[in-house]
């Protein structure tokens, strides 16, 4: 189960430049990690976004569990503040982070390397599997602390995040690819 948080930027169809206004906000996204045949991907259980026009657009072109939220990102020295609250319902995030090492690309056979290196996202929808394949780069990951205050987006989806400390790390950047939503025959 993962739970992040992270600014998006530079937004946009192929073929297209990103459109001023649309192509910049923060996004909180609640994951797990999963396997279908032998693609690892991600299941997002959701994600919220401060971007109404993204909310609409992933709903409908990727089905994804999109929820509009008022966010804010505030990086000031070395920390993050991060904070998120869903128009609808209880789910809010409030903490601030930092990373804390030299960024490093992670070991093969590693936890970080598990976690990381997928390259699709699935979802579901009237019983139904779908796949978009994701492209991007190795992770450069750092190792991060982090101060969290409030973390409902778990109990939201309906799951209790264990008592043990999170497990944390960092990434600055990571340009990603995504193509089309399609479904998956059995």
């Amino acid at each position: 189960m993962g739970i992040a948080p992270f600014h998006m930027s530079h937004i946009h169809a192929h073929g297209l430049p990103p459109l001023p206004g649309l192509s910049r906000f923060p996004e909180l996204n609640v994951r797990t990690y999963v396997t279908v045949g032998d693609k690892p991907g991600v299941y997002f259980f959701s994600l919220d976004a401060a971007h109404c026009p993204a909310v609409w657009a992933a709903r409908r072109f990727y089905q994804l569990p999109y929820f509009h939220a008022r966010m804010s990102v505030v990086a000031r020295e070395s920390w993050i503040t991060y904070e998120s609250r869903r128009y609808a319902g209880e789910a809010q995030f409030r903490g601030r982070y930092r990373a804390v090492s030299e960024v490093r690309l992670c070991e093969k056979g590693s936890l970080e390397n598990w976690l990381t290196e997928r390259y699709c996202l699935y979802t579901t929808r009237s019983g139904r599997v779908y796949c978009a394949e994701i492209h991007h780069r190795q992770w450069p990951l750092q190792d991060a602390e982090a101060e969290i205050e409030i973390n409902s987006m778990a109990s939201a989806a309906g799951i209790t995040l264990p008592q043990s400390p999170p497990f944390l790390h960092f990434a600055r950047r990571l340009d990603v690819l995504i193509w089309s939503l399609r479904e998956l025959k059995s």
